[in-house]
């Protein structure tokens, strides 16, 4: 099955299809990881946006459903060098072809990954269709291309957030063992975490039913008011795709609940910080995607190596003086991290649950904890 990746620019890619025989959407990112391809697959985060991934071999071994970190896949495609049509792993249920193509998620592979990526470093990330079949018509896919709606201003978190409120409950430790469990407790849970969904992963969950926390999940437009009238001893505002800034109801959310319970962001739920203190937020050129982003942290003075997946940033130029900077992207200076002076919330701009990814941040879970026992409401 022929396939093709075309670009809003005109830039076209030719393959071979695998995965579902449909055509799909999506502004066209790339992803650096070494492995943990069906994590990325099923981060929300990556809802609207079609992933190229650089290790040049894809597939390999398999998928299970103890390493997703959704229900489903929420990307809109798959860019591969070499993608394997067979699993060799003991831990595999199903090949990386198959549960793609059951979740209608489309595949090129042949393709040359070093020239997208170039590509799009050079020009900025851009929209895209990816296709398949025996005719394809590159002219009308670009054009479809350019008709796509664009990331900017979009709100996707209230789209992929659970609908329902519910109680998450202790799964198995998944592939975070041994030596990422240091530090972790083992105790009953004795805090209560309201946890927003902006498009949550599950091993955030899991990182804070292992620090004694009993977590509720709440949908994206749940309001200060009904949070606080369940009693929680903190509030966790997650990771989530799209712009941050048509948020409004969460940043309302934020600088209601400022003061009122520890609180503590990742990603989107970081950029959301941002905008509720009083900072701006713009678009990264082309986003940062991948395992290995070095963070220092001003206040250990500590270099972590770190997950990351987003598009846009918040600007420190733009926060006042109450709000401290206390990571720094080494990659490209730009923030990665917050805390308020005088109230308890602090955030970070990447993954410290990892899947996949370093176990070098666990400790701001530990912080999450530690800011909850001390707080004196």
């Amino acid at each position: 099955m022929q396939a093709m990746l075309a670009l809003e620019d005109g830039r076209i890619f030719r393959g071979k299809g695998f995965g579902a025989a449909v055509e799909r959407t999506g502004e066209v990112v790339f992803n650096t990881s070494l492995t943990g391809y069906q994590e990325i697959f099923t981060d929300p985060s990556y809802a609207g946006q079609i992933v190229v991934l650089t290790n040049p071999h894809i597939g390999n071994y398999g998928t299970t459903p103890h390493d997703a970190e959704a229900s489903k896949p929420y990307i809109e495609g798959l860019v591969t060098r070499e993608f394997s049509a067979m699993s060799s792993n003991w831990r595999s249920t199903e090949v990386a072809d198959e549960y793609l193509e059951r979740n209608g998620i489309p595949v090129i592979a042949g393709v040359d990954t070093r020239a997208v990526v170039r590509h799009l470093r050079a020009n900025g990330v851009m929209r895209g269709v990816i296709a398949s079949g025996e005719k394809l018509d590159s002219d009308a896919l670009v054009m479809k291309a350019r008709s796509i709606r664009k990331m900017d201003g979009t709100d996707l978190a209230s789209v992929v957030s659970t609908k329902t409120i519910y109680e998450w409950g202790v799964g198995e430790p998944k592939n975070q063992t041994g030596d990422a469990l240091l530090g972790a407790t083992s105790e009953k849970p004795v805090k209560h975490v309201v946890a927003y969904d902006f498009g949550i992963k599950e091993n955030i969950l899991r990182m804070l039913t292992r620090e004694g926390c009993r977590v509720t999940v709440v949908p994206a437009r749940t309001s200060a008011e009904d949070v606080m009238a369940m009693k929680p001893d903190g509030v966790f505002f997650s990771n989530g795709p799209g712009d941050p800034e048509p948020l409004d109801y969460a940043i309302e959310t934020v600088q209601k609940l400022k003061g009122k319970a520890p609180l503590f962001g990742i990603c989107l739920g970081h950029q959301i910080f941002g905008l509720a203190l009083g900072g701006k937020t713009y678009k990264l050129k082309f986003g940062h995607h991948g395992g290995n982003h070095p963070i220092l942290n001003h206040e250990t003075g500590k270099v972590e190596i770190t997950a990351q997946n987003h598009n846009f940033n918040v600007d420190p130029a733009s926060l006042p003086d109450d709000v401290a900077q206390t990571h720094t992207n080494l990659n490209d200076n730009t923030m990665a991290g917050l805390k308020s002076k005088t109230d308890p919330m602090f955030s970070v701009q990447y993954h410290p649950e990892a899947s996949p990814g370093p176990h070098d941040s666990h400790y701001l879970f530990r912080d999450f904890r530690k800011m909850m026992d001390e707080w004196k409401g």
